[in-house]
């Protein structure tokens, strides 16, 4: 496998900010409620600093009183709440940021003139701006469940007795309506949210005006839960028939917005699916899953896809979705897998608080997130990893799987490894291998393109340093004996003289 060489960045790093939290936190530092006005430039300059060139900034949208009470009111919810916060009050509860009540920036954040601000400071230090799109549903005190209860899949009465979880009586301008919650066709109904109706052409197209609308604040959405309005999904799920959404969607934005950025949440092995309809990048939770398993060969098997897929590939570790990756992985293995996740193509996220090892996920529901002290050591690796990741060979050079092959007949070692190299313009050429097993492992690892004179390999993440022969390294290849979880990231260069 091979990039294109053509000098873009397929391979950018974006974070994720938690907005409501993080302003909530601001304020008690200033001692007033914070709006987005009060993100510090210096924080700004920080993450560019770091190399970031996308933030994504989760959950700035109106939420209404309907979401925040079913928020209060889930005993089932209230348990993962304390869990996350066991001083819990109830102002911390503010209602998920996914019951969407309107597509303007909430007041408390600022509003929408806020929200530009910000994206101008952004904009002057080479970062975007993406912000989230919920196409599935929306809260029950959107405008539209009053006024065009249409735009909704219906229920009767029968249903509502029948099943009272899944739907909800409502009071709009043309008389009461029964109104299915949002779900998807596996899990319970979110009990926050209505359902849109993706079989009536004028969901979808208001949606797609939704979608236009947004994209005068920002630069690029995260879509949630993508895959649901696919029509075979919505079909098996609402036994509605409908058209493809996407498509039309992403075309009518780009039309207007060259250049804007959408990304998938998408499951069930749906990410080349979104991708066809025009996505950019959709999240991996298959590559997230094998090195949560910790399966050497499943993590090789997914790497080793064609590379036009990949690029198409958000990377991660943790969201806000997700476990931590302090809670997830042994700090061993975290180590390790942050090293296969970030350095293989794809876009490449990383979550508020990941660089500091904070093990809690804050619920979207909540506005506080409970102290915790910086893991020094969590934060130095990242320090490191973030400093490879600024190299521009991670972004715009040429990518391959390198395959490992057995130390000696008999030792089976060799399929723990996970090994890969990054050649750029310029000669820059850097190889990663990851001992991704329980036990030490060893192997033999060619290089490439090392062939003639002798090269220098230094680990960009450790102290190893070695120097061998070229034609050694192409032919025979690098012998490695690697600790359980070990990794490289060598810079191969020539010696002076």
């Amino acid at each position: 496998m091979s990039g294109n060489g053509n000098g873009r960045d397929l391979c950018p790093l974006l974070y994720e900010i938690n907005t409501r939290v993080w302003l909530r936190q601001r304020g008690v530092e200033l001692g007033r409620p914070a709006t987005l006005d009060d993100i510090a430039d210096a924080e700004l300059d920080r993450l560019a600093g770091l190399g970031f060139r996308w933030v994504w900034m989760l959950g700035v949208w109106r939420t209404g009183a309907f979401g925040r009470r079913m928020s209060l009111d889930r005993m089932d919810w209230r348990h993962e709440f304390l869990d996350a916060l066991p001083d819990l009050e109830e102002a911390d509860i503010c209602g998920s940021c996914f019951a969407v009540a309107g597509y303007d920036v909430s007041p408390e954040l600022g509003g929408d003139a806020a929200l530009r601000r910000l994206r101008a400071r952004l904009r002057d230090r080479g970062v975007r701006l993406m912000l989230d799109f919920v196409p599935n549903h929306t809260a029950f005190d959107h405008p539209w469940v009053r006024q065009r209860p249409d735009l909704y899949v219906q229920g009767s009465a029968d249903d509502l007795a029948r099943a009272p979880d899944d739907h909800a009586r409502v009071d709009t301008e043309h008389g009461p309506a029964i109104l299915a919650r949002g779900r998807d066709p596996y899990f319970p109904a979110w009990p926050d949210v209505a359902q849109l109706n993706y079989g009536n052409p004028a969901t979808r197209q208001a949606m797609q005006e939704t979608l236009l609308a947004i994209a005068e604040l920002c630069d690029g959405v995260r879509c949630d839960m993508a895959m649901l309005i696919l029509p075979e999904v919505f079909q098996r799920t609402w036994g509605i028939a409908a058209e493809p959404f996407w498509p039309d969607a992403i075309r009518r934005v780009r039309d207007r917005h060259p250049g804007f950025l959408f990304m998938a949440e998408v499951y069930w092995d749906l990410e080349w699916t979104v991708q066809r309809q025009g996505f950019d990048c959709a999240y991996d939770k298959r590559l997230y899953d094998r090195l949560v398993t910790r399966t050497a060969r499943s993590v090789r098997d997914h790497l080793w896809a064609d590379l036009g897929y990949q690029q198409g590939l958000a990377r991660f570790l943790e969201n806000h979705d997700e476990p931590r990756a302090a809670a997830a992985f042994p700090w061993d293995v975290h180590q390790a897998a942050a090293v296969l996740c970030y350095l293989t193509p794809g876009l490449r996220l990383f979550h508020q608080g990941q660089f500091e090892g904070v093990a809690k996920r804050v619920p979207v529901h909540l506005s506080r997130a409970p102290a915790a002290a910086p893991d020094r050591a969590v934060s130095e690796f990242y320090a490191r990893l973030l400093g490879v990741l600024r190299q521009p060979v991670f972004h715009d050079g040429d990518w391959r799987g390198l395959e490992p092959v057995e130390a000696w007949p008999g030792n089976g070692s060799w399929d723990g490894f996970v090994a890969f190299q990054w050649t750029g313009r310029a000669g820059a050429h850097w190889i990663v291998v990851v001992n991704y097993r329980p036990d030490h492992g060893q192997c033999y690892l060619r290089c490439p393109g090392m062939a003639g004179g002798r090269v220098v390999l230094a680990d960009a993440l450790g102290s190893a340093r070695y120097e061998r022969e070229g034609d050694d390294l192409a032919s025979r290849g690098l012998y490695l004996d690697m600790p359980p979880w070990g990794r490289h990231v060598f810079e191969l260069t020539r010696p002076a003289g």
